[in-house]
């Protein structure tokens, strides 16, 4: 085995490729295929002024990661289908044009543009007062840059390509959370692996919240189109969800002013430990699934925003560590995992995609399974200790 390493950043020591280009050609030899690359690249003009760019491709499936904006994923391609969604902020915005306390704590959305993004690390969800402390909108590790960025590619078997990022989140009295992020791609294969693991760097015990807004728009996202998910329980967040909880799993058109709606989800999971969910368009000849380690990320969030296309047509498929609630009620629900000083929180999920009636078949009986382990339980109205909305205390 052989592994070909590469520092692509390294702020200690004041190092940053403007370009990185990796291909077979360069005597790189991987076994699963030689239609793989790895491009590293920084963007110029407009908000998008020094956003760095690592687009690693497989063979059939590419992503594009921005190691300045949290490592996450701006967007992707599964061969002739685009992964990505259609926002209203056009191109990746740097953090630095982002003021998170704009518009009341919503400034976070003035850089929502990714087909994926975290949500945390001290805090997501609603901005508003916890105590001494003024949260924003999802908190800041979207708007945070990777200090240090590695390139991994291993030559054994297929041939793995491995991009690990390392940020912190931190500040003088206050929290010292470390995020160490890895990409994995086995050459050939139609899915990647997210491998996060997050450290309390500081000397007293912390919260962790954490949430993946995975969002998804066209092919996948279509009038008649559904999301399968595998579930034990299911309640909406709000009054507005609960009109839609129904029909929760089926999409519609693009609808002008369409008032967002959100489904908590307590995961069904296989023996192995993994849940699932699908969503695919009306034809079933596109499927994007995402698994996850239930026992790591027990709470699951479908959001549906099926806007106008100009505002934008899009449902989020969003694993996390908690619900996106306000903080201060996640903590009196117990949800906020406290990591002592030096623990580390780990968290798995993959991605695996399909552009045909066989594959999106053979996910969905996939999801099917997980939910053959038990019943699930749909709730048609807010329920306590889920949101407030169903939590007349709160």
């Amino acid at each position: 085995m052989t592994v070909h390493s590469f520092v692509l950043t390294d702020a200690d020591a004041n190092q940053q490729f403007e370009r990185f280009d990796l291909r077979p050609t360069d005597g790189v030899t991987l076994a699963g295929g030689d239609d793989w690359s790895v491009a590293a690249t920084t963007l110029h003009g407009g908000l998008s002024e020094g956003v760095s760019v690592v687009d690693i491709c497989n063979g059939p499936l590419s992503l594009a990661i921005l190691p300045t904006r949290g490592m996450g994923v701006w967007r992707g391609r599964f061969r002739e289908l685009p992964l990505e969604w259609k926002s209203p902020v056009a191109r990746p915005v740097h953090p630095s044009f982002v003021n998170l306390h704009d518009r009341n704590g919503l400034g976070w959305l003035n850089g929502f543009n990714e087909l994926m993004c975290r949500c945390g690390l001290a805090f997501n969800g609603p901005p508003g007062q916890d105590g001494s402390t003024a949260v924003t909108l999802h908190g800041r590790i979207a708007n945070l840059p990777a200090h240090r960025v590695e390139l991994h590619v291993d030559t054994d078997g297929p041939g793995v390509i491995e991009l690990v990022g390392t940020i912190e989140e931190a500040s003088m009295f206050g929290p010292r959370l470390q995020l160490v992020s890895r990409y994995r791609f086995r050459i050939g294969h139609p899915s990647c692996e997210i491998i996060d693991e997050v450290t309390n760097l500081g000397g007293q015990p912390t919260e962790l919240s954490l949430l993946y807004h995975i969002n998804i728009g066209r092919p996948f996202l279509d009038d008649g189109g559904s999301n399968a998910v595998a579930f034990r329980e299911l309640a909406p967040r709000d009054s507005r969800s609960a009109e839609g909880v129904e029909t929760h799993a089926l999409y519609g058109p693009p609808q002008a002013g369409f008032v967002e709606q959100a489904y908590y989800y307590r995961p069904a999971t296989d023996a192995q430990g993994w849940t699932m969910a699908l969503l695919h368009n009306r034809m079933r000849t596109a499927g994007f699934a995402v698994l996850a380690r239930s026992e790591q990320l027990p709470c699951f969030t479908v959001w549906k925003n099926t806007q106008s296309e100009a505002e934008g047509y899009v449902t989020g498929l969003e694993p996390g560590v908690n619900f996106p609630n306000f903080r201060a009620f996640e903590r009196g629900q117990k949800r906020l995992p406290v990591l002592a000083p030096n623990q580390t929180y780990r968290c798995e999920q993959r991605w695996e995609f399909a552009d045909n009636a066989a594959d999106v078949h053979e996910l969905l009986s996939g999801v099917e399974q997980v939910q053959a382990t038990c019943r699930p339980i749909v709730h048609l109205t807010p329920q306590p200790g889920w949101s407030p909305a169903g939590t007349p205390s709160a």
